[in-house]
């Protein structure tokens, strides 16, 4: 119930975000010549009162931290170097991806692509990493993942290519939505197979139509147009977070920052919340509960019968404990979470180094840009309802000064080819397919719930105890749209109970 209210909240405020995308009567001030009136050309300018928050997305609002930092290096790998960065105001998940919005996405991809089956064949996920050599996991080979006492439980066994996928998947869904809810397309779910399924990028381009209802007003032809990007109706896409976002959201230090209000960190965090153990530290009926899905110690992963700590022996509900001070559940312990990023133990160094980047640091650029024609327009969408993308070719990037090459995954990483070489080794698993894993899991011992700790894992593999949550930009004002006069739409905050801890 709690989220058909929430997806019925969303799409109001986007009802009424559209409705304040009212038509100004302003004029230029450059040449003077009045906006949004066909005598004088039609150009228009919208009232725009900001983005609208998408369905499970919490707004994290941005700043400066220190990025790296940990209780202790108990693996003696030091390959994050603690160094000040600033993170931009971005959208993350409250919760993780769970069952059912995987088998949502499963569904649609196998009722849709009807002459592609392998499509929603590759979209599975492996339900043998519960399979183990000396542990009865088998029941949730075949539980897990289908069962309905699972829905909403996170995913796992999902990969990040697979994930990736998942993102724009999502992206498209909710787009699509909005069209809809807009009173611009009809919904026509059963004429959509194959090629002529909604893509966000192909409709922008027009080469979607879809069942159209009613098109926007085009004031510089006096006819009807659909929907363009400047409009700002459409929302960005759905994306894995960086890990520079992923930690930062993660440690929420909003929470230890003065009443005063005068950028003031009162404490340092270790974990998403205050102190460095994992146990409620205030006075009332919380005192000394778990705060997070984790293994306390060998053999103990949630107590004592009669008196269990955590309440899952693997995985638990993807709302089952207490949130951070951004609202998100989860983001130490349950499942690992997937980052956009490329690993590299030395990224931290070599960001570190202030002419290098500081705002936004990320590692995994592989830049790239539409197909198109001799005349200049995109190519013909793929079998899948896609647009076309190729990456950059080097030789037509050499005169710029921001950047050379079209893949900058290596980017300053001391490495021979695709492969880092130490001077204990020949060679190690890190390369280019190495994304770096984040939050520890039910079956983690403590120290990898820091934020601060990073491991990674080849982006074709999965684990059964790795998961991940969904981000979006942030376009406009940092602050939300009340910065700008407007309303802050639709979901703000977590829908759970806050408590400071």
């Amino acid at each position: 119930m709690r989220h058909d209210l929430k997806s019925i909240l969303f799409f109001l405020s986007v009802i009424v975000m559209f409705s304040a995308c009212k038509q100004t009567n302003e004029t230029s001030s450059a040449t003077g010549w009045e906006y949004n009136n066909p005598e004088w050309g039609g150009f228009e300018k919208l009232d725009y009162e900001g983005q609208a928050t998408g369905p499970n997305l919490v707004l994290i609002e941005g700043g400066t931290f220190t990025m790296g930092t940990v209780q202790e290096d108990v693996s003696y790998e030091w390959n994050n170097v603690p160094r000040r960065v600033t993170v931009s105001s971005f959208y993350m998940d409250e919760t993780e991806v769970s069952n059912i919005n995987w088998k949502e996405y499963v569904t649609w991809n196998r009722r849709t692509y009807q002459a592609y089956p392998q499509v929603w064949r590759n979209a599975l996920p492996d339900t043998l990493v519960w399979r183990e050599e000396l542990s009865y996991n088998e029941p949730l080979v075949e539980t897990y993942y289908r069962h309905p006492s699972y829905d909403d439980y996170p995913v796992v066994g999902v990969s990040w290519l697979q994930a990736t996928e998942f993102c724009k998947w999502r992206s498209d869904r909710v787009n699509e939505m909005i069209l809809i809810n807009r009173g611009i397309l009809n919904q026509n779910t059963n004429e959509q197979i194959d090629s002529e399924s909604f893509n966000t990028g192909a409709y922008l381009n027009g080469q979607y139509q879809g069942s159209v209802r009613e098109n926007l007003q085009d004031l510089n032809s006096g006819g009807e147009r659909p929907v363009k990007f400047e409009d700002g109706i459409l929302l960005p896409e759905y994306r894995l977070p960086t890990e520079a976002e992923w930690e930062y959201a993660a440690l929420a230090l909003q929470g230890n920052q003065s009443a005063s209000s005068d950028e003031v960190i009162t404490d340092r965090r270790y974990y998403p919340w205050e102190g460095n153990t994992a146990r409620y530290r205030v006075n009332d009926k919380y005192q000394g509960k778990i705060l997070a899905n984790f293994k306390r110690g060998r053999g103990d992963y949630m107590g004592m019968a009669g008196a269990l700590n955590d309440k899952a022996s693997g995985p638990g509900p993807t709302r089952q404990y207490l949130p951070n001070d951004f609202g998100l559940f989860n983001m130490a312990g349950n499942v690992n979470e997937w980052c956009a990023d490329v690993y590299r133990p030395l990224t931290s160094a070599t960001l570190s180094d202030p002419e290098n980047q500081d705002l936004n640091p990320f590692r995994g650029n592989v830049f790239t840009e539409m197909e198109r024609d001799e005349n200049g327009q995109p190519v013909e969408k793929d079998s899948l309802g896609r647009l076309r993308f190729k990456q950059v070719e080097d030789d037509t990037v050499g005169y710029r000064e921001n950047y050379r090459k079209g893949d900058v995954r290596d980017y300053q990483d001391g490495d021979e080819e695709d492969f880092v070489k130490y001077g204990y080794g020949e060679w190690t698993l890190i390369s280019n397919e190495s994304r770096v894993i984040k939050g520890g899991s039910w079956e983690d011992r403590l120290f990898w719930l820091s934020p601060g700790c990073r491991r990674f894992k080849h982006e074709a593999k999965s684990d059964r105890d790795l998961g991940f949550r969904c981000a979006m930009i942030r376009v406009g004002g940092e602050t939300g749209n009340d910065d700008m006069g407007g309303n802050d739409f639709g979901q703000s905050g977590s829908s759970g109970k806050k408590r400071k801890y």
